[in-house]
Order: C-alpha cells, then sequence, then structure tokens
C-alpha cells in the first residue's frame, strides 16, 4: 500500500479534498434549508437534483470528454461546481438550490469519470488492486471527515459555504499537476435493462430500491436531524455514524460473500437495516442510540450494492461484466431520484418519523423479494465460477466499476499463476 500511495498521492489528496466538499454540501445544504424554514417535501426536491444531474451526467461526460479532452472538461466542471458550492449561501432560494444541485449533480459524475480514469492510467498490474482499495477509503474517508468539518462553523452563516469552496478548488490542482498523460476513455456498450432483469431479476429490483434507500439516508438524513431537534455536532456524528457503518461492514460483509448464498447475506443485510429502522421509532431523546442505528443501517445498506452487483456478475459471462455494472449504476441512480422527493413529501405532511419508515418499507421489500426469488431459481454457482465481491458504492461511475472489474480480474489471474502444480 505505501508504495502504491507513494505513485498516486497526488491523485489520491486531490480525491480526498474532492470528498470533503461534496461530503460536506449536502449535509450542510440539508442543515442550512432547515434553518432557513424550508419544507422538508420542497427540500426533498432539491435533494433529489443531485442524483438527477449524476444520472443525466454519466450519459453526458462522456460524450464531452470524446470531443474536447479531460483536461479542458476537468477544469470546466470544476469551475462550475466551485461557483455553484458559493451560490447556495448567495441565494437563499429553494428553486434556485435545486438547479444549482442538478448542476453539482451533472459536474460531479463528470468528475469522477476523469479521476477515476487518471487513477486507473497510474496503475498497472501489479498494484491495480491495492489502488482500488486505497481509492476506496480515499473516498469514505473524505466523506466521514467533511461531516465533522460541519462544526467549524455556523451552518446559517457564509463561512462553511466557502471552505467547500476552497476544498474544491484547490483539489484539482494534484490531480492535473500529477497527470502526466491523458487518459483513454472507452467504457463497454451498456446493457439493457431487459437483459439485465433476464440475468438477474434480484439485483435489479433490489437495486432500485437500494437507489431509494440510498438517496433518502444521504439526502434527507441532515433534515430529519436537524428538525428532530439535534445539535450541528449531533448532526455531523450522526451522519457520520451512517458512512462509518458503510465503511466498517464493506470488507466482512465481502469475505462472507465468498462463503455463503449472496441472496441470503443480501436478505440477512436488509432486514438488519430495516430492523434498525423500525427501532429507531420508539426512541424519543436518546441521541447516542441513534447514532448507533444510524451507523447499523449504514453498515447494512452500503455494503449491499456490491453484493447485488455481485451476485448479478454470477449469472454473467466475464466480458458481460462491465456493461451490467454500467447498468446497475442507471438503475441505481434512477431510484435515488425518487427517494428524497417521496419522503420529504411524507416528512411534511405525516411527520419526520417518515424518514425511518420509509427505509424500513424500502429495506423491507428488498428482503421479502429475495425470499419470493429463492423461491424461483436455485443458487448453483460453484466457488471456482462466482463472480469477485468488489467494494464499490454507487458513487463511482461506469469508468471506475470497469476498473473496479479489472483490478478483480487481474488478481484472479493472479492467484491461479500462483497455485503450485499438482503432479
Amino acid at each position: 500500500m505505501i508504495s502504491v500511495l507513494k505513485n498516486s498521492w497526488a491523485l489520491m489528496l486531490g480525491m480526498l479534498l474532492l470528498m470533503l466538499g461534496n461530503g460536506l454540501q449536502g449535509t450542510l445544504l440539508g442543515v442550512r434549508g432547515s434553518i432557513e424554514g424550508i419544507d422538508q417535501s420542497t427540500l426533498g426536491f432539491v435533494m433529489s437534483a443531485y442524483f438527477i444531474g449524476f444520472l443525466g451526467g454519466s450519459k453526458i461526460a462522456p460524450e464531452l470528454l470524446r470531443r474536447v479532452g479531460h483536461v479542458r472538461v476537468f477544469a470546466a466542471l470544476g469551475s462550475l461546481v466551485s461557483a455553484a458550492f458559493i451560490l447556495y449561501a448567495a441565494i437563499i432560494d429553494p428553486m434556485a438550490w435545486f438547479f444549482l444541485r442538478l448542476l453539482v449533480g451533472f459536474c460531479f459524475s463528470g468528475i469522477y469519470v476523469v479521476a477515476e480514469s487518471w487513477i486507473n492510467e497510474s496503475s498497472d498490474n501489479n498494484n491495480r488492486g491495492k489502488t482500488l482499495s486505497l481509492y476506496f477509503i480515499v473516498q469514505m474517508a473524505g466523506i466521514i471527515l467533511g461531516q465533522l468539518l460541519l462544526n467549524l462553523s455556523d451552518p446559517a452563516g457564509y463561512g462553511l459555504f466557502v471552505l467547500i469552496t476552497v476544498l474544491v478548488s484547490i483539489s484539482f490542482t494534484p490531480i492535473l499537476l500529477s497527470a502526466s498523460r491523458t487518459p483513454v476513455y472507452t467504457t463497454s456498450r451498456a446493457m439493457s435493462i431487459r437483459e439485465l432483469i433476464k440475468a438477474s431479476p434480484l439485483a435489479c429490483v433490489g437495486t432500485l430500491l437500494l437507489g431509494g434507500v440510498f438517496s433518502t439516508l444521504f439526502g434527507m438524513a441532515p433534515i430529519y436531524a436537524t428538525e428532530r431537534g439535534m445539535s450541528i455536532a449531533e448532526v455531523s456524528y450522526f451522519i457520520t455514524a451512517i458512512y462509518a457503518g458503510g465503511m466498517l461492514f464493506q470488507y466482512p460483509i465481502g469475505y462472507l460473500s465468498d462463503k455463503f448464498d449472496r441472496r441470503l447475506l443480501i436478505i440477512g443485510s436488509a432486514a438488519v437495516g430495516a430492523l434498525a429502522a423500525i427501532a429507531a421509532l420508539w426512541i424519543e431523546t436518546d441521541i447516542t442510540s441513534l447514532i448507533v442505528i444510524a451507523l447499523i443501517i449504514g453498515g447494512a445498506s452500503n455494503p449491499m450494492y456490491s453484493l447485488l452487483l455481485a451476485y448479478a456478475m454470477d449469472y454473467l459471462e466475464t466480458d458481460q461484466m462491465p456493461a451490467a455494472s454500467g447498468g446497475l449504476l442507471f438503475i441505481n441512480g434512477t431510484g435515488a431520484m425518487g427517494g428524497p422527493i417521496i419522503v420529504g413529501y411524507a416528512m411534511a405532511n405525516f411527520g419526520i418519523d417518515w424518514f425511518f419508515i420509509t427505509l424500513a418499507l424500502l429495506l423491507s421489500a428488498i428482503c421479502v423479494y429475495g425470499f419470493y426469488r429463492m423461491t424461483q431459481r436455485t443458487y448453483e454457482v460453484s466457488d471456482e465460477d462466482a463472480a469477485p465481491y468488489l467494494p464499490i458504492s454507487s458513487r463511482m461511475t461506469a469508468a471506475g466499476a470497469e476498473f473496479a472489474i479489472e483490478a478483480a480480474e487481474e488478481e484472479s489471474d493472479d492467484e491461479e499463476h500462483d497455485e503450485p502444480a499438482q503432479y
């Protein structure tokens, strides 16, 4: 890992700063919206805009890269993000925030494509897997630390908005200066939704519902926490616990996924998350218990995306995997667009407890559908044929997912070559 960091420290530093800014902006906007008295339903639309923009950007950004090149796209999108972040505080208007967050989602989609392409270019066959692991750690560390930055200044002022603008602005410097050559951006043709559903109905339905879970957690959690009356410090700890749970549980669940029927792990993870969400409804004033529940829900739901992806790939040929990963990212993004809108409406009209009720319903639906699919298909994938578990998140673009699949294939080939000969 030290050798990988030595070769790619500038890229990783840039990504860390980028995730610090992006990780804080969603939480900060949710808290500021509640302070300004914007109702939850309206904030739900505002929060959904990021996921709409990200999904649109995943389709348009690759074409921009092919036409004008990585460096120009990267610089242009970075400038737009910096401008949008400072305009959040300058224009306190839900409609303006909606379009700004739409722009931010679009820009980050392209930024991630460029960054992941450069990170892939900076690695080779000997360290691609380690580079991917370091990239995942840096991503999560940046998001988690970003939540703690909420305590540095009053969200009702300009300070934190200036901070995230500065963080994102300077994040591009090490990435651009360290990239010695422009990477070639190529992605496989995405599989049609019909082909994906035929290959794995559980992966498709589960990913769609999980998109709603993710966007609810990461879009509406700050609004729920603020409306519940948590202090700024408690809000930051509450959001941090969601991300920290995903980071802590990712690798243990990945280990178990190679030992058991992956459907049982998907069902089990969804059930644990649903039960934790239900338990939260009985907690009135104990903030510590709520933070523990956030840790459990984050730990149960975040690794589920990797589980669903690995399960889908169990039924695909190797050359189909990159295309399938792109298709599942699209399905996940589609589900994410509706989560904040539905939850925001429910919280505004029926009470803030609908934050956890919606999470419980979505996770329970994954659990129930998983049981149903177990009655329709027998899991007959051998250990040799099972696809690798890839510790990736829905924030990763199609380029990053293909990078992860390529790294897993290379590690698998290395293990086969290292096996002793049998006589």
